[in-house]
């Protein structure tokens, strides 16, 4: 193909790859040194393209970046280290951190988060530092957001707006250590008993723990939920509350009313039954009789002719 017929896909591909190979120069307004890469507090708007391939150490601290891009993330194959601090990230998707697979430290505290997405980090399984507190809309994270983080040993979780958590969400983190929980509104029901379990059997290392404490359900109101174990057990499995009684009325008075209706409409088809069979007993002794008089009038019917026949009549 001649040049002036326009560049083929193999052409478009090699620029492509000329272009990411491009990203061996410092950042603008950044400072690079030894594989090291600080963007902090450059009032950065956007995750910046040109990073040396071979960057282990990264931060974007302190800027108003909105969201990193895992094509040119997933480049940076050695990174090891990455802080994003404090910045104005919204979401975390599945495949953001794809190319990213020897991260041991992740940064992502202070920002917009309002979600992340299952199985996120589920390529990082050298990761052993994970930060994501103070976003206070997160409310929720999926049982699955920290699968195959088996490395994981330190994850802070304060101040994210979470009011409970799947125990499942730590199946995986064998040698979880320490523990973030304070600053979120935690609703200790029963749904959130077995999370509490998990802590009190788990025997992390919880330096905030007199701070995360419970804001439901009222008579628990302030109690440390490292600590609200036993009472949920009680409140949940063993203890009867004015609802279970109403419920277990509402059953017994069901199960007395069907008994009502069910022995009721027995004695109706037992009635039924019985006045059925007896009117058939009467029908057939009233045929059985009425067969017998007739066998008797013509019997006598027969006698009577013989008689005549024999004994004419005189006249």
């Amino acid at each position: 193909m001649s040049l002036a017929s326009g560049p083929g896909p193999g052409w478009l591909l090699f620029s492509f790859g000329m272009g990411l190979v491009s990203g061996s120069k410092c950042p603008s307004n950044c400072q690079c040194q030894d594989e090291e890469v600080n963007c902090t507090g450059m009032q950065l708007t956007e995750y910046p393209i040109d990073i040396p391939l071979n960057t282990r150490r990264l931060s974007l601290k302190d800027n108003k970046i909105t969201s990193l891009p895992a094509m040119y993330l997933g480049l940076l194959s050695d990174l090891v280290y990455l802080d994003c601090q404090n910045n104005r990230i919204r979401e975390v998707m599945d495949y953001t951190f794809i190319g990213v697979f020897r991260l041991v430290y992740l940064d992502l505290s202070s920002n917009n988060l309002t979600s992340i997405s299952p199985f996120s980090f589920s390529v990082l399984s050298n990761l052993v530092h994970l930060n994501i507190a103070n976003n206070p809309h997160l409310s929720s994270l999926d049982k699955y957001t920290f699968a195959n983080t088996s490395s994981l040993r330190y994850l802070d979780l304060r101040n994210t707006g979470l009011q409970t958590l799947d125990h499942g969400a730590f199946h995986h983190l064998v040698v979880l250590r320490t523990l973030y929980l304070s600053g979120n509104p935690w609703k200790c029901n029963c749904s959130f008993l077995d999370f509490s379990i998990y802590l009190i059997v788990s025997h992390l290392d919880h330096p905030d723990d007199q701070n995360a404490t419970c804001v439901e359900p009222t008579e628990l109101t302030g109690w440390p939920i490292s600590q609200v174990g036993n009472p949920l057990r009680y409140m949940c499995i063993t203890h009867l509350d004015h609802r279970d009684y109403i419920f277990l009325l509402l059953i017994g008075f069901g199960i007395f009313a069907a008994g009502t209706v069910a022995a009721w409409l027995t004695g109706v088809c037992a009635v039924l039954y019985q006045n059925t069979t007896r009117r058939l007993n009467e029908d057939e002794a009233e045929d059985e009789a009425g067969n017998k008089l007739e066998g008797t009038r013509r019997i006598f019917q027969s006698r009577t002719n013989w008689a005549q026949g024999r004994f004419p009549q005189l006249i």
